[in-house]
């Protein structure tokens, strides 16, 4: 950040008075500039023993599968987020279930929320950032081409949960990916 977004004046990058951390302050008007993780939000729609996919059309992870899902908007709940998220991606509408993942992705500034959902039905189709969506059984994942690892724990966890039928809400935190990471 090299302007302030109030008044238009330069800004520097040092801790203000009252506070800990490093922000972008305004030497004019004096705003500080908070910069606080972007929140990413998705589902996995249920349809009896399968889990509905996406190819991603877009970067990043160009053609490698995902559950729908992105950042969240203004005004809207996390639940309202994932919903949307589905049908912006595979236009296919879901009863939103309970949260399922909080996974912490500090080293970008992220941190990921995924829902359990139920598909309400079989209505669906790639959205503008899919290349093809798609229904899955475990043993038809492609595992090697799943686009994200808090996805990845996402599905791992799921499918476990569904072979104990125990349900828990799973949270962790990533660091960085290792090199051999797709």
């Amino acid at each position: 950040m090299k302007f302030c977004s109030n008044c238009g004046a330069g800004v520097a990058f040092r801790i203000p008075p009252g506070d800990t951390l490093p922000r972008h302050v305004c030497e004019q008007c004096g705003t500080i500039h908070y910069q606080n993780p972007k929140i990413v939000v998705g589902a996995l729609p249920e349809w009896e023993d399968r889990v509905l996919l996406c190819r991603r059309a877009i970067e990043p992870r160009h053609g490698m599968w995902t559950l729908p899902a992105g950042f969240m908007e203004n005004e809207e709940t996390t639940a309202q987020a994932a919903a949307r998220e589905t049908l912006e991606e595979a236009c296919a509408r879901i009863e939103v279930g309970e949260l399922y993942t909080l996974i912490d992705v500090p080293h970008i500034s992220q941190v990921h929320i995924v829902y359990r959902a139920r598909l309400l039905d079989l209505d669906f189709r790639p959205g503008e950032e899919s290349l093809e969506v798609a229904l899955f059984r475990e043993e038809d994942i492609p595992w090697q081409q799943i686009a994200f690892r808090s996805i990845l724990m996402s599905l791992r966890h799921f499918f476990e949960d569904r072979r104990s039928g125990r349900w828990t809400v799973h949270t962790a935190s990533l660091g960085p990916p290792p090199p051999d990471w797709r």
